[in-house]
């Protein structure tokens, strides 16, 4: 009885005793519950949540193996690969080039109309008193980063040594140049795009004042850049979005062709039970590995031209006597261009796989 008493508590995994009470049962406790608790104390974990653990390592296992595959299977064939790749390379660089160009176009815009200035002619009758009462009134206006007074006598100076004119202007009776204030706008100003421009909206604060004949803003030409910029900027999204449609259907068009050779292959293991799924997994990577290969490719030509482009672009900014400097891809750019050669390639694939595995059924 005694040992048939040992097997039935091994079995129901009770901790109670013929002759002493079940501690479990005085605190209302089944013994499953008991050993959930001495499991969770001891820090071991249930099997439903092993399990769980298990497949998702599985999981993972499996599409490092199938991304190594097929990384490997491209290796195989590198021509091929390679030039794939430097097709998605091209569809991205030649959009990302536009942008770092068109990018340094507007900084260099913005240096521009920093030095931006605002002419204001006076009335011939106005003094060279009155002149210099009429600055310190613009330099406390906002918006004014300074006032320069250039008087008659100047005015006349400068245009003697510049204009070649100097025995003609000795025939004159009286001096006929107006003072001028050169006014310079704040840095951060914009340059003069109508109404909604800060430099117009200075410049219509200036024309009022009491003694100026006539106000104009030398650099008005950086109106018409801005705009030409913008022109610039939507006309590069539309040849980005005409590249992007262009390498994904050439993506799609390799992926087809990689099917359509490995026809036999798939028709088989369907015949055996796999998924579409399972057998999509070695073309999606495929795709993967085309566009992470096209963007670094991509990288290294935009990095590339610029490099070539930074001298003589230095030359010319010396000319100008300018230190304007090239700039390039910075980091988040960078990150940007190799994502996009990244899901560009994913989804020419995915587009591919899902039309053209669907076709294949076994006979």
């Amino acid at each position: 009885m005694k040992g048939l008493f040992n097997r039935v508590k091994r079995r129901s995994g009770a901790t109670f005793s013929p002759t002493r009470p079940n501690r479990d049962a005085r605190r209302g406790e089944v013994p499953a519950q008991a050993k959930a608790k001495a499991k969770a104390r001891t820090g071991v974990r249930p099997k439903q949540d092993r399990g769980v653990t298990q497949r998702i390592t599985a999981y993972l296992r499996q599409h490092l193996q199938v991304a190594l595959a097929s990384l490997g299977q491209l290796s195989r064939s590198p021509l091929a690969t390679l030039m794939t790749a430097s097709v998605i390379a091209i569809a991205l660089a030649l959009p990302a080039g536009l942008y770092v160009v068109l990018k340094n176009a507007q900084q260099l815009a913005a240096g521009w109309d920093g030095g931006a200035q605002i002419s204001l002619f006076l009335s011939p009758e106005f003094t060279d008193g009155q002149a210099l009462q009429l600055a310190a009134q613009v330099r406390a206006l906002p918006g004014v980063e300074s006032v320069q007074v250039i008087t008659r006598a100047q005015a006349l100076r400068e245009f003697r040594q510049l204009s070649g004119f100097g025995a003609a202007l000795d025939g004159l009776d009286e001096n006929p140049l107006p003072a001028l204030l050169v006014v310079r706008p704040a840095l951060g100003q914009a340059p003069a795009e109508g109404s909604g421009g800060l430099t117009a909206d200075l410049l219509a604060r200036l024309k009022p004042l009491p003694g100026v004949q006539l106000a104009q803003v030398d650099m008005e030409w950086l109106a018409r850049l801005a705009a030409l910029l913008a022109v610039l900027q939507r006309g590069l999204l539309i040849l980005a979005a005409l590249l992007v449609l262009a390498a994904l259907l050439i993506v799609g068009n390799t992926i087809r062709l990689a099917i359509q050779g490995r026809r036999d292959e798939i028709e088989i293991i369907k015949l055996i039970g796999a998924t579409d799924n399972f057998i999509q997994r070695p073309f999606l990577y495929n795709g993967l590995w085309y566009g992470l290969f096209g963007g670094i490719i991509a990288w290294g030509l935009v990095s590339l031209s610029l490099g070539l482009l930074q001298g003589p672009v230095q030359q010319l900014a010396l000319l100008y006597h300018s230190n304007f400097a090239l700039g390039g891809l910075d980091g988040l750019s960078s990150l940007l261009l190799v994502s996009a050669g990244f899901m560009l390639g994913l989804g020419g694939s995915a587009l591919a796989v899902k039309r053209h595995l669907a076709a294949i059924e076994p006979v």
